[in-house]
């Protein structure tokens, strides 16, 4: 047991972090015309660099990975130069920040698609879910199947995307494989029922995730590349049979790439840790690089955690929107501020950019 805190300078691939909190993905809808982040987006992502690492929400990495509305892209230059606004102000501030590549598959909405298209799956399976378009939440559209020739371009907008952010300034990038999402539909057997390279036996259904990942460090470095995964979580009606050993052999292949870390969401996504039966630790064990660990911390068992040396670094969602001092609050220990959920999805700056930090200390 070692005696480290969340708030000594940390080591992520060639970066040094000035503290172990990271803020995680969070999707705030409020991309302007042709899927654009403007001036409002850069500020309050400046305002939440005292982040050891920002994690940007997530991006899609084409029209077709588009699954909400008013959420951003990184597939065009205008996007590109919007996100470029962004990692200056956030740099500006001595922070560091990855985007979150992005791709939806099913959860998706025909009015989002290609010319009113429906969204695509490994299988022709429609989510259990709904997703937020036209301004409400809405059922999502029965997707159809990827054809094997169809997966090819897909890794290449994954690559182009990687590149397209590092353009942009970004610090790296993390692949979106949890929640749900095109990647984890391919690696769970509850969405995927192809039977042929990227459908059956675990190394098949693992396959996208890993040739993804394999594309994104070959385009832009191992050592600015993370994946996140979700094991256990039933996020947008996914499910899987045997996660354990899913996942277990996703983690090891990741770990031979080099990667520079691994982000997990332990339990369901934004609810409670012990839905499912899961070791976590086995992951840990199988992954050498930078362990963040994701879903219901606190200081407490954050810091626990650390000294165990069961993770390296905190990622923490929802604190990040009401308090964008975050990290000042949870090293004094004061009080959180409390989250409008009314002004979530959308809108602008109310809830946004206009949550107060903490007055400065009387001299």
């Amino acid at each position: 047991m070692t005696s480290k805190t969340l708030f000594e300078p940390s080591a992520l691939g060639s970066l040094t972090l000035s503290n172990r909190v990271v803020m995680a993905p969070l999707t705030r809808n409020r991309a302007g015309v042709g899927f654009v982040p403007g001036d409002l987006v850069a500020e309050y992502y400046a305002q939440r660099a005292s982040a050891g690492l920002i994690i940007s929400e997530a991006t899609q990495i084409s029209q077709q990975g588009q699954g909400y509305q008013d959420t951003p892209g990184i597939y065009t230059e205008a996007q590109i130069d919007g996100w470029r606004k962004v990692t200056n102000a956030v740099h500006a501030k001595g922070g560091h920040i990855f985007l979150q590549l992005w791709h939806v598959g099913r959860v998706s909405h025909v009015d989002l698609q290609p010319d009113g298209q429906r969204p695509v799956a490994p299988s022709a399976i429609r989510a259990e879910t709904k997703t937020f378009v036209n301004n409400a939440f809405v059922d999502v559209s029965a997707p159809r199947a990827l054809e094997l020739r169809e997966i090819a371009g897909i890794i290449e907008d994954f690559r182009r995307a990687a590149a397209n952010a590092i353009a942009a300034g970004f610090d790296g990038v993390e692949v979106h494989g949890a929640n749900g999402y095109l990647l984890d539909q391919f690696a769970r057997d509850g969405a995927n029922c192809r039977s042929d390279a990227y459908g059956g036996s675990i190394e098949n259904r693992a396959r996208l995730t890993l040739e993804v990942t394999a594309a994104v460090a070959e385009e832009v470095g191992a050592e600015r590349t993370g994946v996140r995964i979700s094991p256990v979580s039933p996020a947008n009606g996914i499910s899987a049979s045997d996660p354990q050993a899913q996942f277990n052999y996703i983690v090891e292949k990741l770990d031979e790439m080099g990667i520079a870390y691994l982000h997990v969401v332990e339990g369901a996504t934004g609810g409670p840790r012990d839905v499912a039966p899961f070791d976590y630790e086995a992951l840990r064990r199988r992954f050498r690089s930078t362990y963040i660990a994701n879903n219901g911390y606190d200081l407490e068992l954050a810091t626990t955690r650390l000294e165990h040396g069961l993770a390296d670094l905190f990622a923490f969602g929802r604190p990040f929107i009401a308090n964008p001092d975050f990290v000042e609050r949870l090293k004094v220990g004061a009080p959180l501020a409390n989250l409008d959920m009314s002004t979530l999805y959308g809108g602008g700056t109310a809830g946004y950019t206009d949550y107060p930090t903490l007055a400065p200390a009387v001299a």
